[in-house]
């Protein structure tokens, strides 16, 4: 066959092909330039502006304080081993009394305890001699109205003696007790040591107690029981113009808890204390400070003890976080001057220094000083223990010197 003869074939589109020419063929085609419609000129959005980072939350002292940085390396300690002879004699006798940890016992039960006070009173009945309360012109028990009924107080009124006499000024001295122990005679001696060194009428209101009544009961009573000094001063003998503050652990974290609210209604004509005696005071929430950890097992007061408190206290973990118990955290500016007694073998010790170091940085006057050898409570127990005399002189003369005419 010649290949002129071969005829050609038509060429053979797949199906594919042809679908693909059939819907290009249907395309939506743009019009020329001039038949196109104006668009206007919309520039581009901006791109979106990142929040501002969030403020970084505010450092806590307590958190300072209780860094791993601070506690890492802190063992805890003895606190026999480390107390003061006439110290080591109180705590044995507290335990020839029976006193059980207070974390392991229901609130009545607690509340029955045996104190370092009454410690100290057999003690010196053991000695051959006679336990005798320091010697006050007038004690004077009454109730005042508070916010939720009837206030008992105990007005003490020292023999003035010397130069002093004339109008005293007056202390308003809240006991201690964790918030949920302590009365008017647990704490007895140290109003009397404290009216009698300072030459002053000491007005001591009890207040209500954890857990039956939760925080803030006691702060708001508290307060209420200034009020009525302020008012009162005159009528029960002192001087109003000349007031001042004192409390011992609990009613430490009371004495500047009044102080603050003092000064917030200032502006009100509220009359301001001229200072604030605070003995080993509470001033945080925290248990993870130094102290708490080398005095984990401390006597009388303890690490678990303090826990129990709280947990009393408290009606949910946000009141730990409140002001009125994270004092050291709260605003100081303009509050009474203060004294502050520590002891050495004491969880609170820490609270203490803080609350020092958080007054003294806010422009306010304040001193301290830690006695060695001595434990949480030992305030008080001037007629045995050498450094409870020597604190109570000087925190008294320091009270004596405020309230000056």
């Amino acid at each position: 066959m010649s290949i002129a003869s071969v005829k050609p074939k038509p060429l053979a589109l797949s199906s594919a092909v042809l679908l693909a020419l059939a819907l290009s063929s249907c395309e939506k085609r743009e019009p020329p330039s001039s038949e196109r419609a104006p668009t206007e000129n919309i520039p581009p959005a901006p791109a979106p502006v990142p929040p501002p980072p969030a403020a970084p939350a505010p450092e806590l002292r307590s958190g300072k304080m209780t860094s791993p940085e601070e506690t890492a390396n802190v063992e805890s300690k003895d606190a026999l081993k480390v107390a003061d002879s006439d110290m080591k004699k109180e705590l044995a006798e507290l335990d020839a009394l029976g006193a059980k940890p207070i974390a392991t016992l229901g609130v009545e039960e607690a509340r029955k305890q045996p104190t370092l006070f009454d410690a100290q009173t057999a003690l010196l009945k053991k000695e051959g001699k006679t336990p005798t309360p320091l010697a006050m012109a007038k004690v004077d028990d009454r109730k005042v109205p508070g916010p939720a009924g009837q206030i008992p107080l105990r007005i003490y009124v020292p023999k003035l003696e010397g130069k002093e006499k004339g109008t005293p000024g007056v202390i308003v001295y809240y006991h201690g007790g964790g918030f949920v122990l302590g009365d008017l005679n647990s704490h007895d001696a140290s109003a009397r040591a404290i009216a009698k060194g300072a030459q002053a009428i000491v007005v001591a209101p009890d207040y209500r107690r954890a857990p039956e009544h939760k925080f803030p009961a006691a702060h708001d009573d508290a307060f209420a029981a200034y009020e009525w000094v302020v008012k009162n001063a005159a009528a029960i003998g002192g001087d109003p113009k000349r007031i001042a503050l004192a409390g011992e652990s609990s009613g430490g974290n009371l004495a500047v808890n009044v102080a603050l609210m003092a000064r917030d209604r200032k502006d009100k004509g509220m009359q301001q204390p001229l200072h604030q005696l605070l003995i080993h005071p509470i001033a945080q929430t925290s248990l993870e400070t130094r102290s708490y950890k080398e005095w984990a097992n401390g006597k009388p007061l303890d690490k678990a003890t303090m826990g129990w408190f709280f947990d009393k206290l408290v009606r949910g973990p946000e009141d730990k976080r409140d002001p009125r118990l994270q004092l050291v955290d709260a605003p100081m500016k303009g509050v009474a001057p203060a004294t502050i007694v520590l002891a050495e073998i004491d969880p609170l010790w820490s609270d203490g220094e803080m609350l020092y170091h958080a007054i003294n940085e806010a422009g306010v006057k304040a001193e301290k000083k830690t006695y060695d050898g001595v434990t949480h409570g030992f305030f008080g127990l001037g007629a045995s223990v050498g450094d409870a005399k020597s604190a109570e002189d000087w925190a008294t003369g320091r009270l004596k010197d405020a309230l000056k005419p």
